[in-house]
């Protein structure tokens, strides 16, 4: 709707161009409308979000990044050519008032009164991260011949330590950068263990059928195929054998029972 709000107006009968110039100066008000109650104290209300997480001062409650608050705008100052502002706005569960302000040299927000920081910031050199000079390393760079050794030495003994993590994650980088030759080969390769799982119900579907199961087969392991190798089919034995078995068993036995001969050996030999 906002392509509609320079249309359709009323103009009044009593509505002047030349005196009044606009219809926001006709009805007294400002086009910002209560945003810009105290633009008079150089105050404009704006729509703010958090942009780190707090702790309120008033109640003790955590709050939460990007929560979004109706702030006071101010300006307070300018670090060098860039503006300096304020945000004042209220806590949404006390009537305690937090500030922020912006910080242009570190590129950050700094709380000024009505909650504290929850840290979690680091220092960029700990992350191996490229650090920007400031200007007056720029000017030392410029004159100092001594500094500008001693400042390559410095990025020469970064660049040396950070080259092993670099060359792991550009052959990591390398290992997917033909994507389409790996869908490829990954598809070939779904497309043939398809095939082999297709082979393999057929062939226990035909073994059900053949043996009359009504039971699912699971898939032969190479611990089942040992186990099979190990084993050997014997036919049981005829009648015939069975027989000659036994008569040969009976023909090996002794014909006196061994109580027998030892009572015959003491009779003989109380007789002597």
């Amino acid at each position: 709707q906002g392509e509609r709000k320079g249309t359709n107006k009323y103009y009044p009968p009593d509505f002047d161009p030349a005196k009044h110039g606009s219809l926001n100066k006709y009805h007294h008000s400002h086009p910002l409308r209560e945003r810009a109650r105290k633009l008079s104290q150089g105050i404009l209300v704006i729509r703010f979000e958090m942009p780190f997480n707090i702790w309120c001062d008033g109640c003790q409650n955590h709050i939460g990044m990007g929560v979004r608050y109706n702030a006071e705008k101010k300006k307070v100052g300018t670090y060098y050519t860039t503006p300096v502002y304020r945000f004042r706005m209220k806590c949404h569960l006390c009537v305690n008032y937090i500030e922020l302000q912006t910080d242009p040299g570190n590129c950050d927000y700094v709380i000024v009164s009505g909650a504290r920081r929850k840290e979690e910031r680091w220092d960029p050199g700990d992350s191996a991260q490229v650090l920007p000079t400031t200007p007056e390393q720029r000017e030392r760079l410029a004159v100092d011949p001594m500094f500008r050794l001693e400042h390559g030495v410095t990025d020469r003994g970064v660049l040396e330590r950070a080259t092993p993590t670099l060359t792991r994650l550009q052959e990591a980088q390398d290992a997917w950068k033909d994507d389409f030759g790996l869908n490829s080969r990954l598809r070939r390769r779904f497309r043939e263990e398809k095939k082999t799982l297709r082979e393999e119900e057929e062939e226990a579907a035909a073994l059900r059928a053949r043996a009359g199961l009504s039971i699912p087969l699971l898939r032969e392991e190479e611990e089942d195929r040992r186990l099979a190798a190990l084993l050997t089919l014997r036919a049981p034995d005829s009648y015939e054998e069975k027989q000659r078995l036994k008569r040969s068993e009976i023909s090996q036995r002794s014909w006196f029972a061994p109580g027998t001969a030892r009572a015959g050996g003491g009779a003989l030999q109380k007789l002597a």
